[in-house]
């Protein structure tokens, strides 16, 4: 365990893998109530093309994720103004477009610079591989994702669960739902910089969708998706390291691990919940009987 923890690029996957547990389970919550799982998932692939284009024009791959995730929250908001079809076809021609700049990025990452794993790191991310210059953006991401939900907490939940009554008390659902993909679009960054773009919408989903199912209150459902994340980040850390000797030599990735995690702990809530309803109207069904003359 000690030779795990000193490891620098341990630590610094670590610091990394937190920040993006944590910015996910928060905004992620609000996403699931809300019915934007799919825009979450068009937000991390279109974000690829910007960590593409960070290989390419050499900036930092943080900056290049978001800023290609705020422009496309931006024409998923505007061109898909109220109904739910409507911003699933929003969603759908933004996701085709970010794609496409993506391969290009990609190719001219191939043939035009001498750049080897952009494809692998864009994709699919790789822990291990973070510079340590990258914490400090990504802690620096989560504080503003924790203010800015802190800030218009009651808002965007009156706004996810109930849009007609967000208006009747004088709250926009247009302006609180470009609040919300602007923050789900820091949090897809800092996610496709630790499992990459691709796996980014497990750890933003499967962890909220998770702790829904096991408390209906909002600030219960944070503080356990934010529990289900971090367990899973931490341990998909730690048997990544020690696959290493699992395998004679050739780690598998974290992302796989974490991935797989998050998906047996979404099993478990699933089931647990189902055991719990289960239960409560088996005895419900008693006290009525016990209730009968």
């Amino acid at each position: 365990m000690f030779a795990f923890l000193s490891s620098q690029p341990v630590q610094t996957a670590l610091i990394v893998g937190s920040c993006a547990a944590l910015v996910s389970a928060l905004i992620g919550v609000f996403t699931v109530l809300r019915g934007n799982a799919f825009a979450g998932h068009a937000l991390a692939d279109v974000s690829s093309a910007g960590g593409a284009a960070s290989f390419l024009w050499g900036i930092s791959p943080l900056l290049g994720f978001l800023s290609m995730a705020w422009i496309a929250a931006f024409g998923m908001e505007f061109l898909g103004v109220r109904k739910a079809r409507e911003r699933d076809l929003a969603t759908g021609i933004v996701l085709g477009a970010g794609l496409g700049l993506s391969a290009l990025f990609l190719y001219l990452d191939v043939t035009t610079t001498s750049t080897t794993g952009a494809a692998v790191s864009v994709m699919f991310g790789s822990l291990f591989a973070i510079s340590q210059g990258l914490i400090w953006p990504a802690i620096l991401a989560v504080l503003a994702v924790f203010l800015l939900v802190g800030l218009f907490y009651r808002p965007l939940i009156l706004t996810a669960v109930d849009p007609d009554l967000a208006t009747l008390r004088g709250v926009s659902p247009r302006w609180m739902g470009l609040l919300q993909l602007l923050v789900l679009g820091l949090a897809v960054a800092v996610c496709a910089l630790a499992i990459g773009a691709v796996l980014a919408t497990a750890l933003l989903i499967g962890p909220a969708g998770a702790a829904i199912r096991l408390s209906r209150r909002p600030a219960q459902a944070i503080f356990w998706a934010m529990i289900i994340a971090l367990t899973a980040v931490w341990l998909g850390i730690w048997m990544a390291y020690e696959s290493y000797y699992w395998f004679s030599g050739n780690a598998w990735p974290v992302s796989f691990f974490v991935v797989v995690l998050i998906f047996l702990f979404y099993l478990l809530a699933m089931f647990g919940s189902s055991w719990s309803q289960k239960y409560q109207r088996r005895g419900i069904a008693s006290l009525r009987r016990l209730q009968e003359p």
